[in-house]
């Protein structure tokens, strides 16, 4: 059974991988990405490293509960590319991840079928060069407490193993802590119950 809150992705760029076809050559690429600004900028990049080059056809993944795809062909014939590479990202089970595929053109037509194989490759082996990692999705939480109550947050925080993002000591206490989804209400009602302790869903 597949874990509600767990998503797989990569944290850093694969390594160059080359797929060649009747004297085409397909470099491919997987980037780590969180955001549409990340994907062009990436593009960009691969453009100018690789300015000879035919076509940049790529496909990426955003979101770990919305999920947002695109996939791009770039003057290839409709889905022999984009639509192949994304089908590589499906197939792996990752998100905020781009993959670019970077086409220089051999001379010799390989006909949509060769098309679609090549990008399909090349995307699948860029992934088989990449690290790809579990995270969990996570909900956070701000809590808020006098000082003689910090030692009971202190407790809970210990006893569940619940992650700080940040905290405060001031006139009051405050924590942000990140809980995995599937144990968020419970935490949020073992605050919640206590008195004179507030937590707020961010």
């Amino acid at each position: 059974m597949k874990e509600k809150d767990i998503y797989k992705t990569i944290l850093k760029p694969s390594e160059e991988v080359l797929f060649k076809d009747k004297n085409s050559k397909f470099y491919g690429y997987a980037f780590p990405v969180k955001t549409e600004d990340d994907v062009k900028y990436k593009i960009e990049e691969l453009k100018k490293k690789h300015h000879a080059a035919r076509h940049w056809c790529y496909a990426y993944q955003l979101g770990v509960e919305d999920i947002y795809y695109r996939a791009n062909d770039d003057g290839e014939p409709g889905n022999s590319a984009g639509m192949p590479i994304y089908g590589q990202i499906q197939s792996f089970e990752v998100t905020n991840i781009l993959i670019v595929v970077v086409r220089y053109f051999g001379g010799v037509k390989l006909g949509v079928g060769g098309l679609i194989q090549a990008y399909k490759t090349a995307a699948q082996m860029a992934l088989e060069a990449s690290k790809i990692v579990k995270r969990t999705i996570n909900r956070e939480f701000k809590i808020t407490c006098d000082y003689k109550n910090l030692n009971t947050v202190m407790r809970i925080i210990k006893e569940g193993n619940l992650k700080v993002v940040s905290q405060t000591m001031e006139l009051q206490c405050e924590f942000v802590i990140s809980v995995r989804r599937k144990d968020a209400d419970s935490v949020f009602d073992h605050f919640d119950r206590l008195f004179e302790i507030d937590i707020k869903k961010l």
